[in-house]
């Protein structure tokens, strides 16, 4: 009998002798002390130094963990879920590659015994990735393709800044940049080495901060411990591209874009502060040559009419979008960046600006986890923040803080079937959020009916825009709080802004479809507006006509009677996907009816996407979006406009310490 595996062949009997010599229930032995690892210290190298083929690699590592509840990473490169990570999850050890710019694969062999040596390799040859243990193959997994989204280091003992850190020992770390045979990696697992590593990291070689290479001018050096607030200047403008769920037609994805402000539930991503006459706003941006996740902050001057270089606040370890930030600025002018986290699997944070009104630099203030951050200042009251907890569907829950610092256990509001979108603004004292709900057993791509509740008190009492008390948790789809009934018209309701009159009575922006889909089978998507009279709701259907879902804008209310709306409602070079061309609305009868008064972007090589309105927005700063191709990976870039219209490029690259935006011809 002969065995295949990875182009080479072995005989059955020659496995049976690996066996022996290196055992599956950890039967080696390490001969070195190994290099501790404190839970804290990370090494890295130039990736460019070790990782030289994208379809031959082999990592192997000893390991001796003190306890294995927690994931952590023995060698690594770029983000999470990006290029290769050998490390322990979920009471596994995995080989994970990223083989395609959609998607990775991983394999997997048992965890280590605490306290005990264990032998690990990993292998990727560009048409599949395994995992051993102790010289045995554990699984071996199709992955065609090659390695990509590398990045700029290979990381040692945990990812870059202190995170999924090794607690115990690593010892004869190894980078090669080939597939060994199995005869090789058992033999590895006995002590023998194969010729041409690129890289060996062993016991002798770190000296202090650096750890050598063993015959090699390779060298790791030690990360600053635990950072998660990077806080440097970028050279630049650059936002996150980002896609959700193939299509497998021409339109590609459901979304997908240039979602530097994406997306409606995150709110807000600019406030104007007058005390400086400066517009302050947050985004998803990404690195010059990498499509990567930083949470990015700067200002526009009003004064100056220039943007300074931004500053990258953090790296959130990840391309999704979901993990965008937002904005708030406090009575004493400290700014305060909210970074999300889309679901439960990554860290959450709270940071502040050092000084007031200065972006030079943040501190952290609060880890944990929220998606869709929606915080609110009640003045005199504190930090009411709304957001959403995943935990059997999408829940709207909240939670309040004198200072911002301490906050109080989350509390569950509303969760109806599986969930809900929800957005929300303040009006003085008064906290209001409209939103939808997924119906059961019909998947979260099926959103549907609109609801609205607001809270004068902090959230201590809810209430329905007449003012009849909720009881929260809501679960039922026939609460009080329903505005408008969807669902048995099979029309999917998508959320994107809300905002008050003079009175402080909610306006509410939404679109209505017929389904998820991208393409004209889901047509006429609606723009709609929902107003609060006083005594009840009227339901406002416009004749401005959308191409996709997930085309956005925001609703101006300047006056009673008159309404702004600024959104990618024309068609534009991507049709169908989200986004278009930008064009101003405006309506005199309070919704009525509305008049296109100014296309204000034409002959777009990529769709605009997600225009937000500031807080206190400024008449020369008053719309905040990005570009992307809809239908492929591409570069984004930054926007925003005035009051009449006028469109103005952020700098995709700068080379003094500030510049004027550019202003883009209509």
């Amino acid at each position: 009998m002969m065995i295949e595996r990875l182009g080479f062949t072995i005989p059955a009997m020659l496995v049976a002798i690996v066996v022996a010599h290196a055992g599956q229930d950890g039967d080696v032995s390490f001969p070195g002390g190994g290099v501790a690892f404190d839970g804290t210290a990370v090494y890295a190298a130039p990736v460019k130094d070790v990782v030289t083929h994208p379809r031959g690699l082999t990592v192997t590592a000893w390991v001796n963990l003190d306890a294995t509840a927690d994931s952590q990473v023995f060698l690594n490169t770029g983000a999470a879920n990006e290029g290769f990570t050998f490390y322990l999850y979920d009471g596994m050890v995995r080989m994970l590659v990223k083989n395609r710019a959609d998607g990775y694969v991983y394999a997997v062999a048992p965890a280590p015994k605490p306290g005990e040596w264990t032998h690990y390799a990993g292998t990727y040859d560009g048409e599949s990735v395994a995992v051993y243990m102790n010289g045995v193959l554990r699984e071996l997994k199709n992955a065609p393709g090659q390695l990509t989204g590398l990045g700029e280091m290979l990381t040692l003992g945990g990812l870059d800044y202190g995170k999924r850190v090794v607690k115990g020992k690593l010892g004869d770390l190894r980078v090669y940049d080939r597939v060994l045979s199995e005869t090789e990696i058992a033999a590895a697992a006995g002590g023998e080495t194969a010729s041409g590593p690129v890289a060996r990291w062993t016991d002798s070689g770190r000296d202090g901060d650096t750890w050598a290479a063993a015959g090699s001018t390779v060298t790791a050096r030690l990360m600053e411990a635990a950072r998660v607030l990077l806080n440097r200047r970028e050279d630049g403008y650059r936002g996150i591209w980002y896609y959700n769920q193939k299509s497998d037609d021409e339109y590609v994805y459901k979304y997908s874009g240039g979602l530097g402000t994406y997306c409606a539930k995150h709110i807000p991503f600019a406030w104007y502060a007058p005390q400086v006459n400066k517009t302050f706003f947050t985004y998803g941006g990404t690195y010059k040559n990498e499509n990567r996740l930083i949470h990015m902050v700067s200002y526009f001057d009003h004064a100056t009419g220039e943007v300074p270089r931004p500053l990258l606040l953090l790296d959130k370890q990840t391309d999704d979008a979901h993990d965008n930030p937002v904005i708030n600025l406090d009575p004493d002018g400290y700014i305060w960046i909210f970074s999300s986290s889309h679901g439960t699997g990554r860290p959450s944070y709270i940071s502040r600006s050092v000084e007031p009104y200065s972006i030079d630099r943040f501190e952290l203030k609060w880890e944990g986890n929220f998606s869709y951050p929606q915080p609110w200042i009640i003045p005199g009251k504190g930090w009411l923040f709304m957001h959403t907890h995943y935990t059997g569907g999408r829940a709207i829950c909240m939670s309040t803080s004198p200072d911002g610092v301490n906050w109080t256990e989350r509390r569950f509001l509303s969760r109806m079937a599986q969930g809900h979108y929800q957005v929300t603004n303040f009006f003085g004292q008064k906290v209001g959020s409209a939103f939808n709900y997924h119906p059961p057993e019909k998947g979260l791509n099926w959103r549907t009916n609109l609801y609205y509740m607001e809270s004068d008190d902090l959230g201590q009492t809810w209430k329905t825009a007449a003012g009849e008390v909720l009881e929260p948790m809501l679960t039922d789809p026939k609460s009080p709080c329903l505005v408008a009934e969807y669902e048995s018209l099979g029309l999917n309701v998508y959320m994107k802004d809300i905002n008050f009159d003079s009175a402080g009575r909610p306006v509410i922006l939404y679109l209505t479809s017929k389904g998820y889909e991208s393409g004209p089978k889901n047509m006429p998507r609606t723009w709609t507006i929902a107003r609060w009279t006083g005594q009840d709701w009227q339901i406002l259907p416009s004749n401005i006509i959308s191409d996709n879902n997930y085309d956005m804008g925001s609703i101006y209310v300047e006056t009673d009677a008159q309404l702004r709306l600024i959104a990618p409602t024309q068609v534009g070079p991507q049709p169908y996907n989200p986004g278009g061309e930008v064009a101003m609305w405006l309506s005199d009868d309070g919704g009525k009816s509305w008049t296109l008064v100014r296309q204000m972007t034409r002959n777009s090589p990529y769709n605009h996407t997600y225009v937000r309105r500031p807080v206190n927005a400024h008449p020369g700063f008053y719309g905040f979006w990005a570009d992307g191709h809809g239908r492929e990976p591409s570069i984004s870039r930054l926007y925003f406009c005035n009051r009449d219209g006028d469109v103005f490029r952020l700098p995709f690259d700068m080379e003094g310490d500030t510049a004027k935006p550019e202003l883009v011809e209509p």
